[in-house]
């Protein structure tokens, strides 16, 4: 149930991951030059609002701006700390996953992942008009569908030891493993403007998974045909 790469695979441009990688650090760099009192109402007119369950959530995903929210929190982020979480898994399981799924597949598993794990934050959230931002949930996306397709994987990582950079090679899972602990330091040591919404980690994982095995065929085509086979 996954996907090998090719290892004589013709070399293909991956412009998606530095293009979300640009934008993202852009939107935050354009936030953060604004005084506080603007660049939190920037966060709460662009920010995902949650709706939670009651009866009154139908009126509130009745409104367009609602689901629009969904996709523009995504480049909204807390803070720095916040952002350079997200970038640097972004480039460390954005690249390879772009390698196999192929750009447009893998900007639609950004965008699309992020905004479901956003819309199950904003119902898991009891009280409305909580504030979710942040890429996290679409970087959860991408981890769950790199995971499906590559369980058994190991990635290269850039190391400083000393005055040196070493290349190794760890396992996924590992790299998995930290990002999840760096999101639980994140949340203590952050703002408290806008709660880390777990719910939209999970959201988007699943998604991420459920995206791969669904494309799996397709990828694999795409793999083959780049192979030459």
């Amino acid at each position: 149930m996954f996907v090998s790469i090719p290892t004589h695979a013709r070399p293909t441009l991956r412009w998606a991951t530095p293009l979300l990688f640009a934008l993202l650090w852009l939107a935050h760099l354009w936030a953060s030059v604004h005084p506080d009192s603007v660049r939190h109402d920037l966060l709460a007119d662009w920010g995902t609002l949650s709706g939670g369950l009651a009866p009154d959530g139908l009126l509130h995903w009745s409104q367009a701006g609602n689901w629009l929210r969904l996709l523009s929190a995504l480049f909204l982020h807390a803070d720095w700390t916040h952002l350079l979480g997200n970038l640097v898994f972004l480039l460390i399981f954005g690249l390879p996953a772009e390698r196999v799924m192929g750009p447009w597949r893998f900007l639609a598993l950004f965008l699309l992942g992020g905004a479901f794990g956003n819309f199950i934050a904003a119902l898991a959230i009891g009280s409305p008009d909580r504030l979710i931002i942040g890429a996290s949930g679409a970087v959860s996306a991408i981890i769950g569908a790199y995971l499906a397709l590559f369980p058994r994987a190991r990635l290269g990582v850039v190391l400083p030891l000393g005055l040196f950079l070493e290349f190794v090679r760890a396992p996924a899972s590992l790299l998995i493993g930290m990002w999840a602990v760096l999101q639980v330091v994140f949340a203590y040591i952050g703002p408290a403007f806008g709660a880390v919404a777990w719910a939209a980690h999970a959201g988007g994982f699943v998604f991420g998974a459920a995206f791969a095995l669904a494309s799996r065929q397709a990828i694999t085509r795409r793999l083959r045909r780049l192979q030459g086979y």
